[in-house]
């Protein structure tokens, strides 16, 4: 077993890789910005080294201080969690080069997982099914694009290529619209990602979003740990998530998750890693595949009772899967409402002083947070303060003890987004199940008018 893993990230899912590396017996080193200083998983890990400025540029993503950090700490593996570079090829290569494990997929399978089109190429030789688009990156000459958008059918959904997290992404209803729609997108995601490469897609009208987890050893053992329900979404950023999925045949999952990982075998694919789609009328489309540990991962460890996160080290050690896919049991309903410092009505961002902080309690509930009563809240990262899931033996009392759950939440001193949450959970239309990607923007727009 490792002695040694370096944490590359901070916040919640630092100090929950902290947690399972203390539970297998291993030390844990983080690193950290100045603006971090403070923090909790700072505080709480074995080790702990300062890379450099708030900016993240400087510190979270610099790939040279990180790995410096692992050198001097003798560690032996690299977890790097969500976000800043753990869907980045070129920094899991630097990892396994300068000689230690990295907790994750190869390079190889990240970069074509990270770029959307390709990605797309890749899943439509395997059994899954892909939303009707261009193929591949648009051309330049916009009389061509025009004519692929045609194809396609209005309205359709320009995406950049090497995007994610909801950014890279414009909608457009009309020929009319297409080529200013197209300058846009490629000057965002140029600026974004380094790459102002777009492609076009159907606009699916009334999807729900559904992703299946995957986890795969060394061994060509693959599983799928059920499916999750992503559907509450602003902007394309997920706010709650559940599992099982409302209301969709358990056969459809079923038979998804085992294309997933005939899919994860035809791939070589290693770790953990999530499979996106879009569902509409019976049918999954697929839109992406991540390539980390997710923000959402708690709901399904609450119902199979298994730690993905332990799973990612053990296999990354080397081990064997200790479960075959018959072994997985899901009981209950899981639903994670994600906890952000941000005004409920406006989503301005609301950094500052956290006054007091008591989280909730009870059965069934699970609080993943890095805060605490006096601390700072940075204005230089994601607003995410806590994730609170609540499991029960059904989504009704899932329901009731999530609700439950942030009415006794304090976190007082910051604006959050627990009253938008206990809105949302008190809203007939969301207890029915089964909403799509656009109930809760559409919601929302009725609340402010």
């Amino acid at each position: 077993m490792f002695k040694r893993i370096l944490i590359a990230n901070r916040g919640e899912i630092a100090l929950r890789i902290i947690r399972a590396c203390h539970e297998l017996g291993i030390e844990s080193v983080v690193i950290y910005s100045q603006a971090d200083k403070d923090a909790k998983f700072v505080q709480l890990a074995d080790r702990a080294l300062c890379i450099g400025p708030a900016n993240a540029t400087q510190s979270y993503l610099n790939m040279p201080a990180i790995i410096a950090a692992a050198e001097v700490t003798d560690s032996q593996a690299i977890h790097p969690g969500y976000g800043f570079l753990s869907e980045n090829g070129d920094f899991a290569e630097r990892v396994q080069k300068s000689g230690f494990v990295f907790i994750g997929p190869d390079p190889e399978s990240i970069r074509t997982m990270g770029d959307k089109v390709l990605a797309k190429k890749v899943m439509q030789k395997t059994a899954l099914s892909c939303v009707p688009g261009s193929e591949g990156e648009l051309p330049d000459d916009m009389e061509q694009v025009k004519k692929i958008a045609k194809n396609i059918g209005y309205p359709v959904l320009l995406k950049a290529v090497g995007g994610g997290g909801g950014r890279g992404m414009r909608l457009v209803h009309t020929e009319a619209a297409l080529a200013n729609a197209v300058l846009m997108t490629r000057s965002e995601a140029r600026a974004a990602f380094g790459n102002a490469g777009v492609y076009l897609e159907k606009y699916l009208q009334n999807p729900r979003h559904i992703e299946i987890q995957v986890i795969a050893d060394h061994h060509k053992n693959v599983v799928y740990l059920g499916e999750r329900d992503c559907s509450m979404q602003r902007r394309h950023q997920k706010v709650l998530e559940e599992s099982p999925a409302p209301n969709i045949p358990r056969r459809l999952i079923e038979k998804l998750g085992e294309k997933c990982v005939s899919s994860c075998k035809k791939l070589g694919y290693k770790n953990a890693g999530t499979f996106e789609f879009l569902y509409e009328k019976d049918e999954f489309y697929f839109i992406e595949m991540n390539t980390r540990v997710q923000v959402e991962h708690p709901v399904t460890e609450m119902v199979t009772g298994i730690d993905i996160v332990k799973t990612q080290i053990l296999i990354a050690n080397g081990q064997k899967l200790s479960f075959k896919q018959k072994d997985i049991q899901y009981r209950g309903h899981a639903i994670e409402c994600r906890i952000n410092a941000e005004d409920p009505y406006t989503f301005i961002p609301s950094p500052g002083r956290i006054n007091h902080w008591y989280p909730p309690g009870g059965p069934g509930i699970r609080v993943d947070s890095h805060i605490y009563t006096d601390y700072q809240v940075p204005s230089n990262y994601d607003s995410l303060l806590a994730k609170i899931i609540a499991y029960g033996e059904n989504r009704e009392v899932a329901l009731g003890r999530i609700y439950n759950a942030l009415r006794e939440t304090v976190i007082s001193g910051i604006k959050t987004n627990i009253p938008l949450h206990l809105a949302l959970l008190s809203d007939p239309g969301f207890v029915a199940g089964g909403k799509d990607i656009h109930y809760l923007e559409t919601w929302l727009q009725s609340k402010n008018h």
